[in-house]
């Protein structure tokens, strides 16, 4: 049933707009809050959630790993159980004394052929005169 009214329709109308637009201007203050937000967070040097999931992990490897060495130390100081040996890289081979002699000696440098940088007098700034 509509309304005789014609005063009441408009301010109806009025009133539904005016919803709409207020609801419009709360979303766009919501999402410009959240830009500001972003911005102010983002400057402020802040990790993301994966970013902090990820040290995290590698915190929790390390972690369990120096529990691994301890325990390992400590069976190893006790000298009792032995603990399984790790993996040590090759040592480098240094050249013994009759490579090192084989070698041929570097040619020496003679007074002749060192050049002998001379530096030029510095100036003695003049007195005022």
């Amino acid at each position: 049933m509509q309304s005789q009214n014609k005063f009441f329709d408009d301010l109806a109308k009025v009133l539904n707009g005016l919803a709409g637009t207020m609801a419009g201007v709360g979303r766009e203050a919501e999402s410009s809050a959240r830009e500001r937000a972003k911005e102010w967070f983002g400057g402020m040097d802040f990790v993301s959630r994966e970013e902090f999931d990820a040290v995290k992990d590698m915190a929790a490897k390390a972690r369990a790993e120096a529990d691994a060495l301890k325990k390992r130390v400590e069976a190893l100081e006790k000298g009792g159980a032995k603990a399984p040996a790790a993996k040590r890289p090759a040592a480098k081979r240094t050249t013994t004394r009759k490579a090192a002699s084989k070698a041929k000696p570097a040619a020496r440098k003679t007074s002749a052929t060192r050049k002998t940088a001379t530096k030029p007098a510095a100036k003695k700034p003049d007195s005022a005169k």
